[in-house]
């Protein structure tokens, strides 16, 4: 996962931490290699001391020889110390510098490579969905969109804590780290180009802020917000938002309901829960339906959109069904 400029991609492989310690391991392993080859081998070597090599004098050899360091005052005097000299130490030495050079390049390779995937992205995503806050609310979002088939890639969370963001980025989603009042933080998220926002953060008065912000850089955009309070409605919807989710009032309908209609209850949960056996579903009128009653439609129909609005539920099986129109169906998941 790379973070810059406040954009956190999604994750494809290991961290450049994790990669550097691997190597680090590889080249720790190539010195104890060269210690013991030097250590066995110590009647072939010469110390410019006079005394003896030993343990720690081979380490000492290991270390500045495979560094390319090369003190001589510890060398190979017989003719089998230098052959394996040249036959082992040698290629072990260029193996460890390609270690070392390799990582760094590697590393640098890896800060323009996220760079260029960040200016990449910024200049290609549009019609994509924000969500703003990524606490239980912007989740349950989330998880609502991929079910409803939005690939990952167009869907951007922002939050002000790097832990959310970064568990929505090992999901696949594109996350921005910052405070979504601030205008040059929506510009990060694109919202001047999105097709949706959804504002679930935790308080009213920043849902509020957020909402002027986000319909100031984007008159076009559709924006959906979760409130708290259901008197702080109208002010949100006066703020810019399309539709307005008391979200604290509709979990004590459902709490109501679960006591005095506990099957109306339990259906709705069905209807709210990924995964359950029961979905809410919008689709277009399909050629073969144009001119018919929406009675003779398979799965069962809950509301006809024409024209943006929500046609009146009186008379629905026999109302015709016109090209254009969207029904919104109760589907079956199997078990």
């Amino acid at each position: 996962m790379g973070v810059l400029s406040g954009i956190v991609l999604p994750v494809r492989r290991k961290g450049p931490v994790q990669r550097v310690l691997w190597r680090l391991l590889v080249a720790v392993l190539l010195i104890v290699a060269v210690t013991g080859i030097v250590y066995f081998g110590r009647a072939g070597y010469g110390d410019a001391a006079g005394g003896p090599v030993g343990l720690l004098d081979a380490f000492y050899y290991a270390c500045v020889a495979v560094s390319t360091t090369g003190y001589g005052d510890i060398v190979p005097v017989t003719p089998e110390a230098r052959l394996i000299n040249s036959l082992v130490v040698t290629p072990i030495r260029v193996l460890f510098v390609i270690i070392l050079v390799g990582t760094t390049l590697e590393v640098l390779a890896e800060q323009s490579r996220e760079e260029w995937r960040r200016r990449r992205w910024e200049a290609t995503v549009e019609d994509h969905v924000v969500v703003i806050g990524y606490g239980t609310k912007g989740r349950a979002a989330a998880d609502a969109l991929l079910d409803a088939g939005i690939s990952p890639h167009k869907v951007v969370v922002v939050d002000v804590a790097h832990a959310s963001v970064a568990e929505a980025g090992g999901r696949g989603l594109v996350g921005v780290v910052g405070d979504a009042t601030r205008s040059v933080v929506q510009r990060r998220a694109a919202v001047d180009r999105a097709r949706d926002v959804i504002i679930a953060t935790g308080r009213d008065d920043s849902a509020v802020l957020i909402t002027l912000t986000a319909r100031q850089i984007n008159p076009g955009v559709a924006i959906q917000v979760a409130v708290n309070e259901s008197e702080n409605e109208p002010l949100l919807r006066q703020s810019g938002a399309d539709h307005v989710i008391p979200a604290a009032e509709a979990a004590g309908r459902l709490l109501g309901l679960a006591t005095s209609e506990p099957n109306v209850s339990a259906v709705i949960e069905d209807l709210l829960v990924l995964g359950s056996r029961l979905g809410l579903v919008e689709r277009p009128v399909t050629p073969q339906e144009v001119g018919r009653p929406v009675g003779t439609v398979h799965d069962p129909v809950l509301a006809v959109v024409r024209d943006e609005q929500t046609l009146p539920y009186h008379g629905l099986p026999d109302r015709i069904m016109e090209q254009g129109d969207r029904l919104i169906v109760v589907r079956h998941h199997p078990a």
